[in-house]
């Protein structure tokens, strides 16, 4: 969003340092009069460390109490919210996620996340935006794959989970389109289009297009691959979003493997 709305005088962006929204004192003190939307991007998404005690209290303080603040916040004034959500709200069958399905959070980070849908739901106007396997800058599992398939490592992938990949630049699109078309307040799903795949064979089609074996790259089942740890939340099998509602808007999601080979050129070759 920093990106789409560089050039934009009547945006101003806030990062952790300036509201914290771990800090209940953080809101305090705004002028908020002033403004016609809020949008909530911030998230606790350390889901292992969510199951821990330190991160269970962090968790809900960021995805649920927060968020119940700003929709009281945006009620108060006048204000849209617009809130961005994920995937692991919903309860984990076969195809993929409409808006209306129903909630289903196995860990604590779903959980909190779904609290936090519940609150934002609650201001008169918002957009409360869910979103899954999201790739942007710094570390994430697409520079990830990058790098091992460049360092000759044959990597261990899930091959059961299925899904969408969301790429950041497109899911600033989404919210922007939304903002910018004002359709009915509600939950709109946002990711990228094309055919739901494996995060095993999204690695393949990456070490791919660097050069590297896409042999190289280990299926394995998601409870084969944490099999050794403690800690782990649940993760999702079916993360795939129906994107139906989102494109009625007239929203036309680009293709996750087009933006992959995008996102794979940009990156540092060493």
């Amino acid at each position: 969003l920093r990106h789409r709305w560089a050039d934009r005088a009547d945006v101003e962006f806030a990062g952790r340092d300036r509201i914290d929204l771990a800090d209940p004192a953080a809101l305090e003190g705004i002028r908020w009069s002033g403004y016609d939307t809020i949008v909530n991007a911030a998230s606790y998404t350390a889901v292992d460390a969510a199951e821990t005690d330190e991160g269970r209290r962090d968790a809900w303080a960021v995805n649920a109490v927060a968020p119940a603040r700003l929709a009281a916040i945006a009620a108060e004034h006048g204000l849209t919210l617009v809130h961005v959500s994920s995937d692991y709200v919903y309860a984990d069958r076969e195809g993929e996620r409409r808006e209306d399905d129903p909630l289903g959070p196995l860990g604590v980070y779903a959980q909190t996340k779904a609290a936090g849908d519940l609150a934002v739901a609650a201001a008169p106007r918002h957009y409360i935006v869910r979103t899954s396997w999201v790739v942007g800058e710094g570390r994430n599992f697409v520079a990830t794959m990058a790098s091992l398939a460049r360092r000759g490592v044959a990597p261990e992938v899930v091959d059961d989970q299925v899904g969408r990949l969301t790429f950041a630049d497109e899911l600033a699109r989404a919210i922007d389109h939304l903002l910018a078309t004002r359709p009915a307040s509600g939950v709109y799903n946002a990711s990228n289009g094309g055919e739901p795949a494996s995060w095993a064979a999204i690695a393949r089609r990456l070490f791919a297009l660097v050069g590297a074996d896409e042999g190289a790259v280990r299926p394995v089942t998601t409870d084969a691959y944490f099999a050794s740890k403690t800690g782990i939340a649940p993760r999702p099998r079916h993360s795939a979003l129906s994107l139906a509602k989102l494109e009625a808007t007239g929203f036309e999601p680009r293709d996750q493997l087009a933006m992959l080979e995008e996102f794979v050129a940009a990156l540092p070759s060493a």
